[in-house]
Parts: C-alpha cells; sequence; structure tokens
C-alpha cells in the first residue's frame, strides 16, 4: 500500500522460498516495538506453518482488529533456535518525513517510505528548520525504506537538485518511457 493505511503490525514484507521475509519494520509501529528486523523470516502465525500459502494469505492473517495479539515463529541469522515474538496489532499511520536537530547547524530527515505526501513533507521540515536557525547540513536517513511512490522520491531528489536527470523509466511500450528533470 502506498497511501500509508496498514491495519496490523507495520510490516514491510515478501515471499522468500516460501516463508515471509521481513523487508523493514515500519517506525514506531508494534512490528519494530517487538524486536521485528530486517531480514527475518516469519515460519509461523500462531503456531500455524506458513509453508505452502501465498504471500496475500499470510499478511491477511497479520491484519485484524486493534488490540488483539498475534504470535509469530521467527528465523533470524546467528539464532540456532527459531524466536517467538507476540505483537499486538494497532492502526499503522505512516508518518513518512520525520525530522530533528543534531548540534544547533545540522537537521536529521529519516524517511520511512515514500508516500504521495513525501516531497511536500520534506520541503515543510526543511522550512521549519531554517526558520528557526541556519541549516548547514542535513543527514537524510532512509535505511530500510522499502520505497514506495516513485514521483515522491523525485520530489525528494528535486528538493536538492536545480537542474539535470533526476530518473527514467524505460519499457517495451511507448507508455512506459518518462523522464524526470529537477526543477530549480
Amino acid at each position: 500500500s502506498a497511501h500509508g493505511e496498514f491495519g496490523g503490525l507495520g510490516l514491510e514484507v515478501g515471499m522468500e522460498n516460501g516463508v515471509v521475509k521481513v523487508i523493514g519494520p515500519i517506525d514506531d509501529t508494534p512490528a519494530q516495538k517487538a524486536g521485528i528486523e530486517s531480514g527475518d523470516l516469519i515460519i509461523q502465525i500462531d503456531n500455524k506453518p506458513i509453508k505452502g500459502i501465498s504471500l496475500n494469505e499470510a499478511v491477511k492473517m497479520m491484519r485484524g482488529p486493534k488490540g488483539s495479539s498475534i504470535e509469530l515463529s521467527i528465523v533470524r541469522q546467528g539464532l540456532a533456535q527459531p524466536l517467538k515474538l507476540t505483537v499486538t496489532r494497532d492502526n499503522i499511520a505512516v508518518v513518512s518525513v520525520r525530522s530533528k536537530r543534531l548540534a544547533e547547524d545540522y537537521l536529521y530527515l529519516r524517511i520511512a517510505q515514500f508516500q504521495a505526501n513525501t516531497g511536500g513533507d520534506l520541503v515543510k521540515a526543511i522550512q521549519k528548520a531554517e526558520q528557526a536557525a541556519e541549516v548547514k547540513g542535513i543527514v537524510l536517513d532512509m535505511r530500510n525504506n522499502p520505497g514506495g511512490v516513485l514521483q515522491a522520491a523525485v520530489e525528494v531528489v528535486d528538493t536538492f537538485m536545480d537542474e539535470g536527470l533526476v530518473v527514467y523509466t524505460e519499457g517495451r511500450i511507448p507508455e512506459s518511457k518518462t523522464r524526470f528533470e529537477a526543477s530549480k
């Protein structure tokens, strides 16, 4: 979902060898608070093995009413035994840009994922920081960012560039060809 509304745990997941692989927990969600990490493999949900079910079915199993709990069995590199983690579901609203001051002259910006509003939120965060005091530099943290809306990623890059090609896409059909140029 590129919109930022999740009913569940707050995980970005994919399928690997018939089990669910965690791409990354989303910041400030039940999954992150429970200690789920990027690279974890979910092998059971509420003691039901998930080998052989589709990713969509696994995601459905993880969703549920806010406040209800779920037990995940997780295989993590470096651990001999699977971990059992209990996670309490919550409504997940993803904040795409968070900011804080580092020392007096530097701004820390965290982009958890690219959503429709990310570009605008980034500009607002920078403007707000510049009103308070001069910003000499920015640390842009995109660790475990699973991606999202291409246009939003282009807007983020465009914020830091005055001119030039940001990205282009190409494909077999003419409609798939696009070019995004930076603007002042």
